[in-house]
């Protein structure tokens, strides 16, 4: 049986989580660590209670600069922020998507990266918005960016012992707009099938960030400025860009599928991102 933990500051929680090494495990909104403990697909030696600390990040922190939200920030409380809301339309849709209203009252955004699935929701448009993390261990703390954050199914930067602390997001620049798209098998309550996060700059300067197609999220290039509304043009960057997923087939979906429904869910994508650079109507 697991040992449970609740820790009063981040420093006893660092210690306690190093001296667990692999066998720790933090809980915040528990909702993937409680379901692996219901199905004994997990059994850590020690749970890590984080809830208790008093030295925790805020939840969100604003600036003129961006954003930094903490551990305990749930996707209800990111999706009806004000300030999110505006400035990361993309990142709001994508945290609608995850599970059902109970459990998105829950979940924090941290958890939903940390877990290191290549199908996480919100990692598409992290990446896309340029995010960087903090992860705290006993040695200290360092910041890297989204991008080099995923490094395989269920493996991250942040190894046992450590805890993200913080995810940074920049304020975007005048001009630009994101937007997020998802496939599943079942409205609401299932992983992705397929996803992706479009983030289009003011002189139509492009990005993406996919999920569900390799073993971990990916980030495209940026392209050089495109004229979007010449569709042609636009479907022959987006194979090019496309070119970088990688999906297989399993029991979700075909790889065949992934691939021709990830080309028309960019393309929404695309559409909808480069309308918020202006407020026009949302494209669907």
């Amino acid at each position: 049986m697991s040992k449970y933990y609740r820790p009063a500051s981040m420093a006893d929680a660092l210690t306690a989580l190093a001296a667990a090494g692999e066998g720790g495990r933090i809980l915040i909104g528990g909702t993937d660590l409680i379901v692996g403990l219901r199905h004994h697909t997990l059994q850590p030696d020690l749970i890590v209670d984080l809830k208790n600390a008093q030295d925790l990040p805020e939840p969100i922190t604003v600036t003129d600069a961006g954003a930094s939200i903490g551990p305990t920030f749930t996707m209800t409380e990111l999706i009806t922020h004000p300030v999110v809301q505006e400035w990361y339309p993309g990142l709001v849709e994508a945290a609608g998507s995850v599970g059902s209203v109970a459990i998105r009252n829950r979940a924090s955004l941290i958890g939903n990266v940390c877990n290191g699935s290549p199908a996480a929701d919100t990692a598409p448009p992290l990446l896309v918005l340029g995010a960087s993390v903090t992860i705290a261990s006993v040695d200290g703390e360092r910041t890297v960016p989204m991008s080099e954050f995923f490094l395989g199914p269920r493996r991250t930067q942040c190894t046992p012992g450590q805890i993200v602390t913080q995810i940074h997001l920049p304020r975007p620049a005048d001009g630009s707009g994101s937007a997020s798209r998802r496939l599943t098998r079942r409205r609401g309550v299932d992983i992705a099938t397929v996803s992706v996060a479009a983030q289009v700059d003011a002189d139509g300067k492009l990005l993406l960030g996919l999920g569900a197609v390799g073993p971990r999220p990916l980030l495209t290039g940026q392209t050089d400025p495109l004229a979007l509304e010449d569709g042609p043009a636009l479907i022959k960057v987006l194979d090019e860009l496309l070119e970088l997923a990688t999906p297989i087939s399993d029991v979700r979906s075909s790889r065949e599928y992934r691939i021709a429904t990830l080309r028309a869910l960019t393309k929404r994508a695309v559409l909808t991102a480069a309308n918020r650079r202006t407020n026009k109507e949302m494209a669907s």
